[in-house]
């Protein structure tokens, strides 16, 4: 099956293969080419250029994208849309005046997400997260991570991590696993931390391993949950079954995470509101993607990752939802991409490349995903006629996606 579109108001993200990811001041170029066409060809980007010098191509299928722009699905590299029920009460409290971590000790938050997620049939959680995956792919999302961390029992975790094969096995996007028993404390073992990360890495761990439930290792990082010397502990432990980090830090505090997550060669450190000089110096040089989550800050109103001192070091950065019950109840990556522009002063470009190549890397989907690249798949967005692609952050409340296509097919 071979599609050619045509006329193609602008092609974004164009890229030489081998290309993976794009840092600091290099970030304000996206490369595109004005009226263009696209070849696909069995799921994969087979061609592409300019009309003045396009080829005779006889394709199964030509469509005329004329007024329309064309680029890379989102990669979304941090999620957990994989929970049971919701939290509305608490977005409630919230509005009456109580804080996230008043809400989580008196039993909110995270443990109150873990208890519905125990007492809901796996069945039941994965045709809930089966409604959202949909819902983020109608929305432009064509790459996705997905982490546990709702369970916090053996068995909870275990369920969650099946519900994300289960999602792996019927949809045609790439979606990454990752194990994040070390969420929050569960409330019996409050007194007691330790003897929590004990059963966490001698019980829960080798049983995700051995059933090959997960490729990443995920800890909250943070006061009141896990300090940096639980993290070490449990990297050094993941490391012996080939589970590489993706870390929570410095969501409220800096307390060492982004340090602990660079030694431990972490191809992510997710969230970062808060930030120190040490750890921008500890960054450079790393492999380590640095990943804002800015709609969680307008659901907490707690500040935005600061971006520009990210960039002006020149690193890189990704962008990603954090869809979850909690402090991000949607996996709306357009939004995602307007809030970097309008609260994080990215330019345009930059949330673009943010929000697919450095995504694809956070998800280690470069070689496949992330841009438009003779060879890799064909996950590629169509737009509505729109003036530019500055339109797509701007007008913050419109669904400017026409279509959206994975591996080559319209879904």
């Amino acid at each position: 099956m071979s599609i050619l579109l045509t006329n193609i108001k602008e092609l974004l993200q164009v890229r030489e293969p081998n290309f993976l990811k794009v840092s600091g001041s290099e970030m304000k170029k996206l490369p595109t080419i004005k009226n263009a066409w696209l070849l696909i060809k069995n799921e994969k980007i087979a061609d592409y250029g300019s009309m003045d010098e396009l080829p005779d191509i006889n394709a199964d299928e030509t469509i005329d994208t004329s007024g329309k722009i064309v680029m890379p699905t989102w990669c979304d590299s941090h999620t957990h849309i994989v929970y049971a029920g919701n939290r509305e009460q608490e977005f409630a409290d919230r509005i009456n005046g109580l804080s996230y971590e008043e809400i989580a000790n008196r039993g909110g938050g995270i443990l109150n997400s873990a208890k519905t997620l125990q007492e809901t049939p796996e069945d039941e959680v994965y045709l809930q997260s089966a409604e959202r995956l949909e819902e983020i792919m109608k929305l432009g999302t064509g790459a996705v991570e997905i982490k546990s961390g709702y369970g916090l029992t053996e068995e909870a975790e275990l369920k969650m991590l099946r519900v994300i094969k289960k999602l792996r096995e019927n949809y045609s996007l790439p979606i990454k696993s990752t194990f994040l028993g070390a969420h929050a404390i569960p409330k019996e073992y409050k007194s007691k931390p330790e003897v929590y990360m004990k059963l966490v890495i001698n019980e829960i761990l080798p049983k995700v391993a051995e059933q090959k439930l997960a490729e990443y290792i995920d800890i909250f990082c943070e006061k009141g949950y896990f300090s940096v010397e639980d993290a070490d502990m449990l990297l050094t432990a993941a490391k012996k079954y080939g589970l590489k980090p993706k870390i929570h830090v410095n969501q409220f505090n800096a307390i060492g995470g982004v340090k602990a997550a660079v030694e431990h060669d972490a191809l992510s450190v997710d969230h970062l509101e808060v930030i120190t000089d040490e750890d921008i110096e500890v960054l450079k040089g790393s492999k380590t993607m640095p990943v804002a989550l800015p709609s969680c800050s307008l659901f907490l109103s707690i500040p935005y990752t600061p971006a520009r001192k990210i960039l002006d070091a020149e690193l890189p950065l990704a962008l990603a939802t954090d869809f979850n019950p909690g402090s991000t109840p949607s996996g709306n990556m357009n939004l995602v991409v307007s809030l970097a522009c309008i609260k994080m002063k990215m330019t345009p470009e930059e949330a673009i490349n943010a929000a697919t190549i450095n995504g694809a890397y956070a998800m280690e989907l470069s070689d496949t995903h992330g841009s438009i690249t003779r060879g890799k798949m064909a996950n590629f967005i169509i737009t509505k006629e729109i003036p530019s692609y500055t339109f797509l952050p701007y007008a913050f409340g419109t669904n400017s996606i026409e279509s959206v296509y994975i591996n080559g097919k319209i879904i």
